[in-house]
C-alpha cells in the first residue's frame, strides 16, 4: 500500500540505494512509475505493507515501510532487491555497489569509489567539513537528521 513519504512516521524503516551516476530527468519519470507500482503491491505474505518511496538528488533511491502497521518479511526484502537489480539492468546503473561513497563539493553531489575517497582526504579535497552521505541510516528520524552530515561526524571519519 502506496502512502506518501512525509505521512510515514519518523521510526519507519528505509533502505537507500545509490547510484553510480545521475538518473536522466526520463529515467526518474520512469524509475518513478516502477517504484509506485513496486510499492503499491509489495506484501509481507500476502498482507500489505505501508510503503513510500523517493528519488533524492536524481542519484539516491530511498524506500521506506511504516513497520508499525506491518513488518517486513525476508521475502518482502528479497523482493525489494529484486526490483533494485531490475532497475540496474534496466538502466545500466549501480546501486548495490557499497563501496561507493558520495560528497558534496559545493552543490555538486560526487560519487567516487572508496579508494578516491580516501585518496582525496590524503590529498586535502575532502576535508572533515564536507558533506558526506550517510547510507547506512535506517530510520526517516535518521534520514533526516544523520543522512548528510559531515565527514568527521560519520563512519568516514576513520580517513582523517
Amino acid at each position: 500500500m502506496y502512502v506518501l513519504f512525509d505521512t510515514l512516521k519518523d521510526s519507519s524503516r528505509l533502505w537507500i540505494f545509490q547510484s553510480s551516476r545521475e538518473f536522466t530527468p526520463s529515467e526518474v519519470k520512469e524509475i518513478e512509475r516502477k517504484l509506485q507500482d513496486f510499492v503499491e503491491e509489495w506484501t509481507r505474505h500476502g498482507d500489505d505493507l505501508k510503503g513510500s518511496y523517493r528519488i533524492v538528488y536524481d542519484h539516491f533511491i530511498i524506500l521506506a515501510v511504516d513497520e508499525s502497521f506491518a513488518t517486513v518479511s525476508g521475502c518482502s526484502i528479497d523482493a525489494s532487491t529484486h526490483l533494485i537489480k531490475n532497475l540496474e539492468n534496466e538502466f545500466q546503473i549501480d546501486l548495490l555497489n557499497k563501496l561507493n561513497t558520495a560528497f558534496r563539493h559545493g552543490e555538486h553531489l560526487n560519487i567516487v569509489s572508496l579508494g578516491d575517497f580516501q585518496r582525496y582526504v590524503e590529498e586535502g579535497k575532502i576535508v572533515p567539513e564536507t558533506t558526506v552521505f550517510n547510507n547506512m541510516v535506517q530510520t526517516k528520524s535518521e534520514l533526516e537528521t544523520l543522512w548528510e552530515i559531515p565527514a568527521n561526524k560519520s563512519w568516514h571519519k576513520r580517513y582523517f
